[in-house]
């Protein structure tokens, strides 16, 4: 999402570099761009005034160390500065208090409301381990009630309704049902509007007074840019919401509204939509996004992902295969399958340092799925045993994958390249005292005979 603003950074701070210290004069050149470079990222004009101001007065009269470049402090100072802008540190959503814990959606319609109330759902049940209830309260919008029975049935959170009837009434039941039936979490999922209207308004506000929940998160599509940030304040001044959920931030926006509505409001974005799916939601980290601006990665994200997808076990499982050099197709498709775990494979590799410069557009996802349509065509012998893969048996793979001789081919080449990579690194280990049999890069001395 944050594509053009990045390379535009990047491109203005190449300016620094070089240069023997920070003056006045290319401090200002280097702000020149950012203010262009933040505007045309649809940032809201006041909040990029203050930003290159305040970076401003703390780039002037910094004494460059001699081990950091002037493009070096600049881009400290502007991290520091953008972390701060997107709200400092991360506030995790409450849930000590008297259950049930309420948390009500608003915004306007169209931006993703209904759908990021199952992805916090999701959320709850499966990071939290609380017990969610999803209340339909869009009562106007045609299908919104059923839209969110769908979501709960795909991710077993049950809904609750009660058809056409009063929206505050719907709410207030429906808080009252979780009480009584032991759900400590409710997710309110409210009307929206084409615009902001007095109707609205009044009802959200009777809403919110009715069952006082912990949260009001106001839902904003990012997609929209500065008209989300006017749309924040009138919803804000309204209800004075407790967080904000930017939706649609895998599209193709321009990020303004992510640096722009916690400025305007001093409101912090708490929750992302990645994505179509119903689990694509993440807790908003300003540094680790800030990071990624910069073109510094996100390995802490990385990692994170990595450790819900991967079994410890199945870690140490397939580092001993690497070791023992017994690396076959089995492993390989499960790896394949690990990683579609993760994420998007350019997704992935956006967040490790330095390979986001990548031409990650170029990626080709599809090609995953066929090399997995192929390994699946292929028997358990052919997987444990590929050397019996002769030319009747890959037409017979190529069949069955829908793919052709020439991709089966091309799934052996980079089985075979993967298999060369892991015995040099597995005779690399055992040169340095690697255990094959632990996985272990410590071998204990044999005992001496007496």
């Amino acid at each position: 999402m944050f594509d053009a603003l990045a390379n535009s950074l990047e491109t203005t701070l190449k300016n620094l570099k070089g240069q023997g210290r920070l003056t006045e004069e290319n401090i200002a050149t280097s702000l020149r761009e950012v203010r262009r470079a933040f505007l045309a990222a649809d940032v809201n004009f006041n909040v990029t005034r203050d930003f290159v101001q305040a970076v401003k007065e703390k780039a002037l009269g910094q004494n460059v160390l001699t081990a950091v470049s002037p493009g070096q402090m600049i881009v400290k100072i502007i991290h520091d500065e953008l972390v701060d802008v997107m709200g400092g540190t991360t506030k995790e959503v409450s849930l000590d208090g008297k259950p049930p814990i309420g948390i009500m959606m608003a915004g306007l319609q169209g931006s993703g409301k209904t759908t990021f109330a199952g992805k916090l759902a999701l959320y709850f049940r499966s990071k939290k381990k609380r017990k969610p209830l999803l209340v339909a309260a869009d009562v106007y919008r045609p299908a919104a009630i059923k839209q969110l029975q769908v979501l709960g049935k795909s991710i077993s959170v049950p809904v609750y309704e009660e058809g056409q009837g009063n929206p505050v009434d719907i709410i207030r039941n429906g808080h009252k049902f979780a009480i009584d039936n032991g759900y400590d979490l409710v997710i309110y999922d409210t009307a929206g509007r084409l615009q902001i209207d007095e109707q609205l308004m009044q009802e959200l506000e009777k809403a919110k007074e009715a069952v006082r929940p912990e949260e009001v998160f106001f839902v904003a599509d990012a997609m929209i840019g500065q008209e989300a940030v006017n749309v924040a304040e009138e919803f804000f001044r309204r209800l004075q919401f407790t967080g904000v959920c930017l939706s649609k931030m895998d599209g193709d926006t321009r990020g303004g509204a992510a640096l722009s509505i916690r400025k305007i409001t001093g409101v912090p974005v708490r929750f992302i939509g990645l994505g179509e799916h119903i689990s694509d939601i993440d807790v908003f980290y300003p540094d680790r996004m800030a990071g990624r601006i910069l073109g510094m990665g996100d390995v802490v994200s990385l990692v994170e992902k990595a450790q819900e997808a991967i079994n410890e076990k199945d870690a140490r499982d397939f580092r001993k295969k690497i070791l023992n050099n017994s690396f076959d197709l089995n492993d390989f498709l499960t790896q394949l399958r690990t990683i579609k775990k993760i994420g998007k494979f350019k997704d992935i590799i956006g967040l490790i340092p330095g390979l986001n410069k990548l031409p990650l557009d170029q990626i080709n996802e599809k090609e995953l799925v066929y090399v997995e349509a192929v390994l699946s065509s292929m028997t358990a012998k052919e997987r444990r045993v590929p050397a019996i893969i002769n030319g009747s048996r890959r037409i017979r793979i190529a069949n069955g994958s829908g793919t052709t001789v020439q991709k089966v081919n091309q799934v052996l080449k980079h089985y075979d390249d993967m298999k060369g990579m892991f015995k040099n690194i597995g005779a690399m280990s055992k040169k340095l005292g690697g255990n094959p049999n632990t996985g272990s890069n410590y071998t204990p001395p044999k005992k001496k005979k007496k």
